[in-house]
């Protein structure tokens, strides 16, 4: 069974949500993002991007604007394929599940933002689609947000929500456990 990375939405937009200081869960998650990518890559294990395209040309999430540029910790090398998609799930429209059927991965590891958006709908899917999915737990993150009774949920609040559900789906782990797993291939 192959495993591959799948790095998702790791995108400027979201940088600039931090730096204006908007609370976010996982203040670290850059350095695993980097230090897993960097893990793979050094394994020769394969790595694949996910890029959010919005259709809406307001959306600071498009490509070719400053907010849909690539984060530094998630830069791809010119081997690793990129998949753009205009919806929250990676597979939606992507042609991704077939990419990866056909290189015979079974095995996702994934990170990225945000845990509660992209990354909820990716990993479902994926689960959804028979692949073994391992989230890892402090390489995601995501903001804070209102739920419709007007409440409003912090970052970690909705982080460990959005981990809880998804423990249904996929197994949480951690960047530590990723990083033993791969030293001992």
């Amino acid at each position: 069974m192959a495993t591959a990375l799948l790095v998702i939405d790791c995108q400027m937009e979201f940088t600039r949500r931090t730096a204006a200081g908007i609370p976010r869960s996982n203040p670290d998650a850059e350095v695993n993002i980097a230090s897993l990518i960097a893990a793979f890559r050094g394994k020769g294990l394969a790595v694949f991007h996910i890029r959010h395209d919005d259709p809406n040309p307001k959306s600071s999430f498009r490509l070719g604007t400053p907010g849909g540029e690539v984060m530094p910790c998630a830069q791809d090398l010119p081997d690793e394929p990129v998949f753009v998609k205009h919806g929250s799930s990676a597979f939606a429209g992507t042609g991704l599940a077939a990419h990866l059927h056909a290189t015979d991965v079974a095995h996702l590891v994934i990170i990225g933002a945000a845990v509660n958006y992209c990354v909820a709908s990716t990993v479902r899917m994926a689960s959804d689609l028979g692949f073994s999915v391992s989230l890892v737990q402090d390489a995601v993150f995501g903001f804070g947000l209102k739920g419709p009774d007007g409440a409003r949920h912090g970052p970690e609040t909705v982080l460990s929500v959005t981990l809880g559900t998804l423990a249904e789906f996929a197994t949480i782990v951690s960047t530590t456990a990723v990083a033993d797993t791969l030293a001992t291939r």
